[in-house]
């Protein structure tokens, strides 16, 4: 079956067929495309992480559990929601599946409000990690621009300091500095000191005020 990147796939793992054609049935008469696998194997054979979406997920199955799966995602630094589905409501596993991320953890028979209602916070929470992975991937892109020089000189151009005190640390001219706080800005596409360091604390860059980098000397320029 052809799948639309841009189309959110509802990925079901389950041993029981009947299950799975349940769910399945659920899930088409609300509009979502579904995704079938009997065992966690199966899923991970054909499972294609570009593509959005969600994961309903049985707990207990042959050959591999679903908390098992959920960690061997997570290990591979997969970031599908997962909904859980149980014929029991062990505690110590609902704990476990909830702190290692999972959107839901509902009993068989589920409902198919809560159901629908997982489902919809699961696809809405991918959407939102995958906008966020763009936006940090698209981010660090503008950082890629600079030289090796600029990204050097990057953590000290927003300390806060005048160009002058930031000459006197490093050991260069201050119209150095003037020149790389110029290029950065403009490669950067930032207008004002306000804007980039707001830049650079999405990308994690922390601000620096003593001198640490190797190769910065008088005549750097």
């Amino acid at each position: 079956m052809n799948m639309s990147a841009a189309t959110p796939v509802v990925h079901l793992v389950d041993n029981d067929p009947r299950v799975l054609k349940s769910v399945a049935r659920l899930l088409a008469s609300a509009g979502y495309r579904t995704q079938a696998s009997t065992s966690p194997q199966e899923f991970l054979a054909h499972y294609d992480a570009s593509v959005p979406g969600c994961l309903v997920l049985d707990l207990a199955m042959p050959g591999g559990s679903g908390l098992e799966l959920q960690h061997v995602l997570h290990a591979r630094n997969v970031a599908l929601p997962v909904v859980f589905l149980s014929g029991c409501s062990e505690v110590p596993d609902c704990a476990r599946a909830m702190k290692e991320g999972a959107v839901d953890f509902l009993t068989k028979p589920v409902e198919a409000e809560a159901l629908l209602a997982a489902v919809q916070r699961a696809i809405a929470t991918d959407e939102r990690q995958r906008a966020q992975a763009d936006e940090a991937h698209a981010l660090h892109a503008h950082f890629d621009g600079l030289t090796p020089r600029e990204r050097e000189l990057l953590p000290y151009l927003v300390s806060g300091k005048l160009n002058k005190q930031i000459a006197g640390e490093l050991g260069v001219v201050e119209k150095t500095v003037k020149v790389h706080r110029a290029h950065v800005m403009h490669k950067l596409g930032v207008r004002s000191m306000a804007d980039l360091v707001r830049l650079t604390v999405r990308a994690g860059i922390e601000p620096r005020s003593r001198p640490s980098v190797a190769g910065v000397g008088p005549t750097a320029n």
